[in-house]
């Protein structure tokens, strides 16, 4: 039997973002008992040219729920980008989460071979959906997911692998 689109997307990124969440919720209990303010972490950056804690949060969300809805067919639904606090963060993976707790298998019946086109100022992408799952969605989503990750690991924060994989 062949793994689904739905089997490689929709249980696997539910699982990183509930990780992301204890991620989060690490850092707030670390920052709290170094008596750090939570600010530095929400801004905190790898390099001054990187975008910030927030930042990378919110675009790794914008691919789950982005490539889930496209993927099965819908337009993505839009959300501001303006988290500000830890509760904010966590308010935001709570409902990426739920939009893909959503879906269902059958909707992403067929997904691999259906168009999807992305639109932004400079250019515009063409891809089958099984191209958009591989080479944009699962790398861009993993990207801003290990450098969240690492914005707090490089603050301190004391999480490894198991924290970062969601290892039960």
């Amino acid at each position: 039997m062949a793994i689904s689109i739905y089997d490689q997307f929709v249980p696997v990124f539910t699982q990183m973002l509930s990780a992301l969440d204890k991620v989060l919720s690490k850092a707030e209990a670390d920052a709290a008992a170094r008596k750090i303010d939570l600010e530095v972490f929400v801004n905190g950056r790898l390099a001054p040219d990187m975008l910030p804690l927030t930042r990378q949060i919110q675009i790794m969300t914008d691919q789950a729920k982005g490539g889930a809805s496209r993927l099965a067919g819908q337009e993505s639904p839009k959300w501001p980008d303006d988290e500000k606090t830890f509760a904010d963060l966590h308010a935001r993976v709570a409902k990426t989460i739920a939009h893909l707790k959503s879906f269902k298998p059958e909707q992403f019946e067929d997904a691999e071979g259906r168009s999807v086109e992305l639109k932004f100022p400079n250019a515009t992408f063409n891809f089958t959906g099984k191209d958009y799952l591989l080479n944009f969605v699962i790398p861009n989503f993993y990207f801003h997911y290990t450098t969240a990750y690492a914005i707090l690991r490089h603050n301190g924060v004391p999480i490894g692998k198991g924290d970062f994989l969601g290892s039960r």
